[in-house]
């Protein structure tokens, strides 16, 4: 691989006698190595190892945007001419772009106990060892996924306003699931992932974590269908991080605002539209979440925002096109896959903010009512959306009684915002990965309390 010194000096080399061709120019290059781990079943059914070098070339030129991307150095100075003729073709109007202070710096990683150093066959028996707890926990399950996952990655970036900047990156992932089968061919689901951006010691020793995942989809068997309807449901903090990630978050993201007449309409800065209980935050700052970052793929500092502050509208998320356009400022949220994709609006780590109630309290007055836990599936459109809930059970009298299963919750995000009752004060992340714009996934994490909602329509099978 080539060292970073050698690195930024060939990028700040290459960029240097197109500064004045277009209105803005961008490289980022990548270099990682990564390694993958999959059973499926009782079979191994992936193992794999790689390096890559990769990179994008983005210009604009009175507002016309050109991408090209590219793989070795050696063809970055054509690289750069093309994505320069493409922009100045298609450029007709103005370009406006956010101002923000070309910074130089370089970011580590603060890395515990490096995976790179870690054998191929330790990973694999590791992996295999928690896969055979899951196949053996019950004589129900049918089939199992145990995943493995780490990469370490440095992201290059350079510009033609002076940046310049390099950014280490460390994920190291887990995932198990399974399938298991009841009687009358019911079938459930369960699933536990764990992630760290620091540490392979993060996946040692957590068999009780892998376990759940079993013992999940063994305890759904015997849940019923629940009965639909309107009910008070209560979100598991997982949930409703999802929720508002999904429902909220990404209308939130100003490029689908600027783009949508009737969303400008909607979401309105300094309106109400929650109640005033109610905080969400886009936070880039938290440390060691999968959606933490110094800088964003523009190479803006990451940033807390509250996207709604005791129930107003406060803020959008932006890259830096759409925070001129807008007369706003830049958020830090332009964030790419890779450097083989353009940077686009998106999320970090989305939340909302702990509230006063234990969740005990806030169950204590439900005499029935539906709570919600994890997520299975789910979709948005607009301003509506469906989400499929992992777990069910219902709330009787004020404690969680049976099983349920086919827990799906519908409604107008709006609505819900203003139909919460009580958010609770035991707020937790999440990892995840989110799609957008074909880029996916991406490491972001959903977080919040639980959240009690009344009026939730919830379908039942």
């Amino acid at each position: 691989m080539v060292t970073s010194i050698s690195l930024q000096d060939r990028l700040l080399d290459a960029i240097a006698p197109y500064r004045d061709r277009v209105d803005y120019l961008e490289i980022r290059l990548e270099q990682s190595e990564s390694t993958t781990i999959a059973y499926r079943g009782a079979q191994l059914d992936a193992v794999d190892r790689s390096l890559s070098l990769v990179g994008g070339v983005r210009a604009c030129h009175k507002g016309g945007w050109s991408f090209v991307t590219f793989n070795g150095l050696a063809d970055l100075k054509g690289r750069i001419e093309d994505a320069i003729a493409q922009a100045q073709l298609i450029g007709k109007e103005t370009t406006q772009l956010a101002e923000v202070a070309p910074i130089q710096d370089y970011v580590s990683v603060n890395l515990g106990k490096d995976p790179r150093g870690v054998s191929l066959d330790a990973k694999r028996k590791l992996m295999e060892s928690y896969n055979q707890l899951l196949l053996e926990f019950d004589p129900r399950i049918q089939t199992t996924i145990a995943s493995y996952r780490d990469r370490f990655g440095t992201t290059y970036f350079v510009n033609s306003l002076g940046a310049c900047i390099a950014q280490e990156r460390l994920d190291v992932n887990g995932g198990f699931s399974v399938v298991a089968r009841g009687e009358g061919n019911v079938v459930r689901q369960g699933f536990e992932s764990i992630h760290s951006r620091s540490d392979y010691d993060v996946l040692e020793g957590i068999e009780d974590r892998v376990k759940s995942a079993a013992q999940r989809a063994v305890g759904q068997l015997e849940a019923s269908p629940v009965k639909g309807g309107q009910h008070t449901v209560v979100l598991d903090p997982y949930l409703a991080g999802v929720f508002i990630h999904e429902a909220f978050g990404h209308l939130s993201e100003a490029d689908f605002v600027y783009e949508n007449p009737r969303m400008q309409e909607l979401l309105v800065l300094g309106k109400q539209i929650a109640i005033p209980q109610l905080n969400v935050v886009d936070d880039g700052t938290l440390p060691g979440l999968p959606g933490s970052l110094t800088y964003d793929d523009e190479g803006v500092p990451a940033q807390r925002k509250y996207l709604i502050k005791d129930g107003i509208l406060t803020q959008r998320l932006h890259n830096r096109e759409t925070a001129g356009k807008l007369g706003e400022a830049p958020t830090g949220n332009a964030r790419a896959l890779s450097a083989m994709y353009p940077p686009i609006v998106r999320m970090t780590n989305t939340g909302i903010e702990s509230g006063d109630r234990t969740f005990e309290d806030m169950i204590s007055d439900i005499e029935e009512g539906v709570y919600a836990v994890r997520m299975l599936g789910g979709q948005t459109n607009g301003e509506m959306f469906t989400f499929a809930a992992a777990e069910g059970y219902m709330i009787r009298h004020g404690q969680i009684a049976e099983p349920v299963s086919d827990v799906t919750l519908s409604g107008n995000v709006f609505q819900t915002l203003k139909d919460v009752e009580a958010i609770g004060n035991d707020s937790v992340y999440k990892n995840g990965g989110c799609g957008k714009g074909g880029q996916s996934p991406l490491p972001v994490s959903v977080g919040g309390p639980h959240v009690r909602i009344k009026n939730v329509v919830v379908g039942g099978r």
